[in-house]
């Protein structure tokens, strides 16, 4: 008779053990397989702003400003590298493998240090923490930066505050809320990426202008 619980065995190794070393080598098959998951796609802010330069150098004996930029902040919800849209109002949702390459507010710092420089009514610009000085600075805030899918065709809205101050009394000399839009060209990551640029192109131009117009 039969002895109870032993094991059947093949090749002289008990079944148990063969199926505890198949386990362990599909486990490993599984580590090694590439995963399928889709990768993530990065996208950037980079669009050039359109600005004419408002100024021409004046003579030697004139010194242009200084204008100091401080660092983008973001209103909560956009300080993220994640790409945000809205199907339903105040609901903000975010794409799963689109983000951007860093955060729009980071991304801004460049941008808007080139259309100010192109406005060709500072000495110098520079994009710096609070601890510099110089004779002008500009804080700014995305308010928002979202592809809104309530409407038809889908759009962009980007809405920026921005402040500009003596930087040596702090005292703001102007401030103003920008506003733009842009039409996706099509109801992807991608299609609002682009409405993006464009939107943020529009918008950096026209803070440029008021910059530069402002006197000192």
């Amino acid at each position: 008779m039969k002895p109870f619980n032993t094991l059947p065995r093949t090749d002289g190794w008990p079944a148990r053990f063969i199926g505890v070393v198949c386990v362990a080598a599909l486990s490993a098959c599984s580590v090694l397989k590439p995963s399928t998951t889709e990768p993530p796609a990065f996208y950037a802010l980079n669009a050039a702003p359109t600005t004419v330069p408002l100024r021409a150098p004046d003579s030697a004996t004139r010194t242009l400003p200084t204008l100091i930029i401080t660092p983008t902040r973001a209103a909560a919800g956009f300080d993220s590298q994640r790409i945000i849209y809205v199907r339903h109002a105040h609901q903000l949702e975010y794409f799963a493998h689109n983000e951007w390459i860093d955060t729009p507010a980071r991304m801004l710092g460049p941008l808007l240090a080139s259309s100010m420089e192109a406005t060709g009514a500072f000495g110098a610009v520079v994009v710096t923490p609070a601890g510099a000085s110089g004779d002008l600075r500009l804080e700014t805030d995305i308010i928002r930066l979202q592809h809104n899918f309530e409407t038809r065709p889908s759009r962009v809205q980007f809405t920026l505050r921005a402040y500009l101050l003596d930087d040596k009394t702090r005292r703001v000399l102007a401030w103003r809320e920008f506003h733009g839009e842009a039409t996706a060209p099509s109801d992807t990551p991608a299609g609002g990426v682009a409405a993006a640029n464009q939107a943020v192109q529009a918008e950096l131009t026209k803070l440029a202008q008021f910059v530069a117009a402002h006197p000192r």
